[in-house]
C-alpha cells in the first residue's frame, strides 16, 4: 500500500518514546517547543485489543479505554499528524490488528525492538527481536503491506558492527520508513557512552533515514548540541529521550525556557486533557531532579490530586476555572444527548426508571432468568438485548424485545449485564410476573436449580451425563446502533 501522510524523518528534531513520560501533555509540551515528531511510550499488542475507541467529546480527544476504565492511550487533533504509535509485539498478525485499530488516529506505527526490560524481553519483545531476524522481518512486513500509514522500528546495535549493519539492511528490505537507533547495546545502561561509529556505520550503509538516538549523557546538553550529535553519527534525524524529560524546551531553538515555566505549561496540558495525577507527578519529579527535597518537591510529593498539584505551583485558580469550563461542556452535552434521546426514543418501547441491585434477589437468582423461564413457560421466543453504550459517559442502556414487544430501563447503567438485567425486571413487571425477589417469598427457581443438582449428583453416581439445562444454553443476541462506540 502506499504511504499518504506527509510525515517524513529526514531532518527532524524526536521526543523518543518513554515509559511514563510520553503521555499526550508531554507530547505537546514537546511540539510546542519545537519536536517535527513525537512518540508515545510503549503500548503492548496484546492489552490494546482489549481495548475500547471512544471519541471523548469533553476533551475533544480520542481515548482507547482499557476494560478497566483506565485510559491508555489518548490523542488530539493536533498531533494527528506527527505522533506516532510505538507497540511492544512479537507477532505479525497480532501488530497488524492493533495497527488497523490506530492508524486513523496517529500518523505512523512504530516497533519496539530495543527495550532491554525483561517485562519485555521475556514475552520475546523488545530487545529479544534482534536475536530473531525473521520475526523481526515477518512483523515489519506484515505491517508495511497492510496498514496506509508509515512504519518504523527502534532497535540497539548488537555486540559487533558488522552484525548490526547486516541485521539493519535485512530490516531496510522490508520496505519501513525509517529506523531509530539507541547506540548502546542491549546490557548497557545510560552511564555507558553512546556508540556514535556504530550508528554512524549505519547511517552509511543503508538508504532509509536513520534516527540516532542516545545522546542525552554525552552530547545533548543544549539545543545546538542537536545537530552535533547528528553529525556525530551521519544520521538523518535526531531522537531525544531524557534531555527531553528532563527539560521538552530542549527542542527550542532560542534556549531554554525558565524550569518554571516549562512545568506549569506541562501543568496546564495535564489539566485540560485530565491527565492521571500519579502520571503528572511523576514527568514533573523528572524535571525538578535535584530540586526534589526542596520545599516545593516535598509539596508535590505529597499532592494527592491534579488539584493539590497546580496549589503546589500557585495554579489552583486555572485548575478551578478548567474545572467549571468541562462541567459546564459536560452539562451541555449531557442535555443534548438526553434530547436526542427523546427524539430516537421508540414510542412502542415501554419504560420504567429501574435498576438492578443484586442484594435484593438470591444468589445466582436473575431477572433475565425468570424472563427466560416464563418466555419458555409460555412458548414465546427466548428474549432478545440490544445493548448501546452512551459516549458521552460510557454508560448502558439495554432493550429487551420479548413478544413482539420492547423493554428498557429510562435509567442508564455503569454495565451491559446491569443494564440487559434492568430491562428483564422492567418486562417482568409490566407482565405482573415475579422477577425473583427475596420479598416474593419461595422462589421456584431455587428450588427448581437444588432439585436440578441433585439428580445431577445421582446422575454422577451412575456414570451418567445429564444433557446441559437449557437456561444455560441461551444466546442473547448482541447489537450495535450509531450510539455505540466501540471500534471494531
Amino acid at each position: 500500500m502506499t504511504v499518504n501522510t506527509p510525515l517524513c524523518f529526514r531532518g527532524k528534531k524526536i521526543l523518543a518514546p518513554m515509559v511514563r513520560v510520553g503521555t499526550l501533555p508531554m507530547r505537546l509540551l514537546a511540539l510546542d517547543y519545537g519536536a517535527d515528531i513525537v512518540y508515545c511510550e510503549e503500548l503492548i499488542d496484546i492489552k490494546m485489543l482489549q481495548f475500547f475507541w471512544v471519541i471523548n467529546e469533553v476533551l475533544e480527544t480520542v481515548d482507547f479505554v482499557a476494560p478497566n476504565e483506565r485510559v491508555v492511550f489518548r490523542t488530539c487533533e493536533r498531533e494527528r499528524e506527527r505522533v506516532v504509535f510505538q507497540m511492544g509485539s512479537a507477532d505479525a498478525e497480532r501488530a497488524l490488528a492493533v495497527a488497523f485499530f490506530v492508524e486513523s488516529d496517529v500518523a505512523g506505527i512504530d516497533i519496539n525492538m530495543g527495550c532491554p526490560k525483561e517485562y519485555s524481553t521475556k514475552a520475546s519483545m523488545g530487545a529479544a527481536l534482534l536475536s530473531d531476524p525473521d520475526k523481526i522481518e515477518s512483523i515489519l512486513t506484515t505491517l508495511v503491506k497492510g496498514i496506509c500509514k508509515p512504519v518504523t522500528c527502534k532497535i540497539r546495535i548488537l555486540p559487533s558492527v558488522e552484525d548490526t549493519v547486516n541485521l539493519v539492511k535485512r530490516i531496510e528490505k522490508t520496505g519501513i520508513a525509517a529506523i531509530a537507533v539507541h547506540g548502546r547495546k542491549k546490557e548497557e545502561r545510560p552511564q555507558h557512552p553512546v556508540h556514535c561509529d556504530v550508528i554512524k556505520a549505519i547511517s552509511e550503509a543503508v538508504s532509509i533515514p536513520v534516527i540516532a538516538n542516545g545522546g542525552s549523557h554525552d552530547f545533548i546538553k543544549e539545543y545546538a548540541d542537536i545537530e552535533t550529535f547528528e553529525k556525530a553519527t551521519a544520521a538523518s534525524s535526531v531522537m531525544i529521550a531524557r534531555a527531553a524529560m528532563w527539560n521538552p524546551s530542549i527542542f527550542r531553538k532560542d534556549g531554554f525556557c525558565p524550569l518554571k515555566d516549562v512545568m506549569q505549561d506541562y501543568i496546564k496540558y495535564a489539566v485540560r486533557y485530565d491527565n492521571h495525577y500519579t502520571n503528572t507527578k511523576y514527568c514533573l519529579f523528572q524535571m525538578l531532579r535535584e530540586q526534589l527535597e526542596t520545599t516545593q518537591g516535598k509539596k508535590l510529593h505529597a499532592a494527592q490530586s491534579t488539584q493539590e498539584i497546580c496549589e503546589v505551583f500557585e495554579m489552583g485558580d486555572f485548575y478551578e476555572e478548567i474545572t467549571a469550563i468541562f462541567e459546564a461542556k459536560k452539562t451541555s452535552l449531557e442535555t443534548k444527548t438526553q434530547d436526542e434521546d427523546d427524539q430516537m426514543e421508540d414510542p412502542d418501547v415501554i419504560k420504567m426508571a429501574v435498576r438492578f441491585d443484586k442484594r435484593e434477589y438470591p444468589p445466582q437468582i436473575t431477572p433475565k432468568m425468570y424472563l427466560l423461564e416464563w418466555c419458555r413457560k409460555e412458548k414465546h421466543p427466548q428474549p432478545v438485548y440490544e445493548t448501546v453504550q452512551r459516549p458521552l459517559d460510557r454508560l448502558f442502556c439495554s432493550v429487551v424485545t420479548v413478544a413482539d414487544r420492547k423493554y428498557r430501563s429510562s435509567l442508564w447503567d455503569k454495565s451491559k449485564k446491569l443494564a440487559e438485567q434492568a430491562a428483564a425486571i422492567v418486562c417482568l413487571r409490566t407482565l405482573g410476573v415475579p422477577e425473583g425477589k427475596l420479598c416474593e417469598g419461595e422462589n421456584h427457581l431455587i428450588t427448581k436449580r437444588k432439585r436440578g443438582d441433585q439428580e445431577s449428583l445421582i446422575s454422577r453416581d451412575r456414570g451418567e451425563d445429564l444433557a446441559e439445562p437449557s437456561h444455560k444454553k441461551a444466546n442473547f443476541i448482541e447489537e450495535t446502533s450509531d450510539m455505540t462506540v466501540l471500534k471494531m
